[in-house]
């Protein structure tokens, strides 16, 4: 009996080894990239869309996603927390992102757990900056 709990063991052991993620539920979001512009004024400089899907596997959120039409190359793609969906704040993780006005963005960030929940809340957005909007290009929040 001893013999068998033990190869039990060691057997969920290297299936948990082999399976990253394996036990943990997996939580998939996407991401709808669009314009916001901030005043009239920024239709010269602020165009393009997008898309990007996220699984949050414990606390590792791991984005992908493609973008077109910017008026000028992409600089940076960042993961903002603002206080409530729709409202802008602060970045805390960059993304990979195509220095190009049609291109990818990429990345896998540890999130804490406060962070979890405001995900959960609908508080996390990407923003995507580029050389004629340096503010901001495209935004979108991650839904369920």
């Amino acid at each position: 009996m001893k013999r068998r709990l033990a190869v039990l063991g060691i057997t969920a052991v290297l299936i948990s080894l082999a399976l990253p993620g394996a036990g943990q539920t997996q939580e998939k979001y996407r991401v709808r990239l669009a314009t916001v512009p901030m005043d009239g004024g920024m239709r010269n400089t602020v165009a393009g869309t997008g898309a990007a899907t996220a699984v949050l596997a414990g606390a590792k959120l791991t984005v992908n996603g493609t973008f077109d039409g910017l008026l000028s190359p992409a600089t940076t793609a960042n993961v903002h927390r603002g206080p409530a969906m729709g409202v802008r704040g602060s970045s805390f993780a960059a993304l990979t992102v195509s220095k190009a006005p049609k291109g990818t963005l990429s990345g896998s960030i540890d999130l804490s757990p406060q962070q979890v929940q405001a995900l959960k809340k609908g508080q996390l957005y990407i923003q995507i900056s580029s050389e004629k909007a340096p503010e901001g290009n495209l935004w979108g929040w991650f839904v369920r």
